[in-house]
């Protein structure tokens, strides 16, 4: 996203050249990264010996159930990657249901780390908790304050207690989620404390894009359309760090493992930077992935400190490695066509363009990125065994893609409208989706006809009710 979108874009001139081969590529896999996949979410070897011999046939969930009950491997229990394989074979593709129908756009929806929670984010100044355990009843309801424009990303302390959120201004504000107050006006009814990002010279343009918590909660990290990452400490209360990051707006940061030493940050400059908080030169990356041929969009961590995935304009998710990283960035020229995402179509001669020093281990392709910051996750760990990458994308579906074979495994058709942003339950086979339609929806691996809440084909919208069209950024 750009305050004053420039028409310039990184990448070569090389790339028209190698741009006409590539209508037919097939995404080609790393094979480390797919054998990794495939030991986190297949049978582990011992399961697979006692039930066929080792042969490689697909397991059944009863056959794995009688194994583990008469002993079969051993170990008297499944193993984390038998678990894994046991429940991606029931993905929320039912459905969907509807969990709150409002009359502005759906942003954000996000589970807390253990799913109790659901965090819905919509234009209208409005942010809403739910229980995801008292049949998604709303926890706490509550109406920003100084919003420009829409809430633009909202993170949840580590022990869920506080919510940040944060808009197209210089201020984030907490709020407390578990306090008595169940209707939140800002200042009205509970207190909104105010962190204040700007410098002296940001003025009245400073917008932040991505705000994120860090593991132990102590500090809060944001991207923000000033080109640069600010870090806030909560317990001095002020900025403590302000990196010159990149050379347009920067989209997303988040942390990259539990340490919170190690940063991902991507922007509009086509680059996803890897910073380091312990090094001493802290205004210079300790590496750059090249790869991307437009602005990024979001940035999601594997979790492992090695592996991220980047969401593009450029109509792709890459998977990257942080062991491939380049200590500079690669010197490209600009494009010959210009387009702004925020009101056209994807130029069809630079679909299948690839950049000439791409560093990323896949490419995925099948999903639009148009009109806002499309966001794409690795899925959970307890029921996949992140054997998938899911994305929510402007032509109204939600893709979920196979880390292992690149290829689109499913699409979640029901939306009226663009899906800015969707969340798989850490724990249940529960993925909820946000659109601009207005609905925000939970999709489930099994069907429940006799639920009064579960939505029809024909009730989709382009828009929520009471809609009145405005610019969209």
């Amino acid at each position: 996203m750009r305050w004053k979108r420039k028409i310039h874009h990184g990448g070569s001139s090389q790339q028209q050249l190698v741009g006409s081969t590539l209508a037919n590529e097939v995404c080609a896999i790393d094979e480390e990264v797919s054998h990794l996949s495939r030991i986190k979410s297949e049978p582990s070897q011992r399961t697979r010996a006692s039930i066929y011999a080792g042969q490689k046939r697909p397991i059944s969930t009863f056959k794995l159930l009688s194994g583990r009950e008469s002993n079969c491997s051993g170990m008297g229990r499944f193993s984390s990657a038998d678990c894994s394989y046991a429940l991606r074979k029931h993905l929320p593709v039912k459905g969907p249901w509807c969990v709150d129908d409002m009359d502005s756009e759906a942003y954000i929806s996000q589970f807390s780390a253990d799913g109790s929670l659901l965090i819905g984010g919509f234009r209208g100044s409005h942010i809403r908790v739910y229980n995801s355990e008292k049949n998604w009843k709303v926890h706490k309801d509550i109406t920003c304050k100084r919003l420009r424009w829409t809430v633009s990303d909202i993170a949840l302390s580590p022990d869920q207690r506080f919510l940040a959120y944060s808009s197209l201004s210089p201020t984030v504000h907490i709020v407390n989620v578990h306090n008595a107050v169940r209707e939140s006006h800002a200042n009205i009814t509970e207190i909104h404390e105010g962190l204040d990002f700007s410098d002296d010279d940001d003025g009245f343009s400073f917008g932040i894009f991505s705000v994120k918590f860090s593991k132990d909660g102590r500090e809060l990290v944001v991207g923000n359309n000033n080109e640069s990452i600010c870090i806030y400490d909560l317990g001095a209360n002020k900025v403590t760090e302000r990196i010159n990051a990149h050379v347009a707006d920067v989209n997303v940061v988040t942390f990259a493992d539990e340490t919170s030493d190690v940063l991902y940050s991507g922007s509009d400059d086509s680059l996803c930077k890897v910073w380091d908080r312990r090094c001493h030169k802290k205004q210079k990356p300790v590496g750059v992935l090249t790869g991307h041929l437009d602005g990024i969009t979001f940035v999601d961590s594997r979790g492992d400190g090695h592996y991220f995935i980047s969401n593009c304009k450029d109509q792709t998710i890459k998977l990257w490695d942080l062991r491939k990283m380049s200590s500079t960035t690669k010197d490209c020229t600009p494009k010959a066509y210009e387009w702004d995402y925020r009101w056209m179509t994807y130029p069809s001669e630079a679909r299948y363009l690839k950049h000439p020093y791409d560093q990323s281990l896949a490419t995925f392709r099948g999903h639009s990125v148009l009109r806002t910051l499309i966001r794409c996750y690795f899925s959970p760990m307890h029921s996949t065994g992140q054997r998938y990458i899911y994305t929510g994308s402007s032509d109204q579906c939600v893709y979920i893609y196979d880390v292992a074979t690149g290829k689109v495994v499913e699409k979640l058709r029901w939306h009226g409208s663009i899906i800015r942003d969707c969340s798989w339950h850490p724990y249940l086979p529960t993925l909820v989706s946000s659109s601009w339609d207005g609905y925000l929806v939970r999709w489930e691996a099994t069907e429940d006809d006799k639920d009064p809440s579960m939505l029809k084909t024909g009730k989709q919208r382009m828009h929520p009710e009471g809609y009145t069209m405005s610019f969209v950024l």
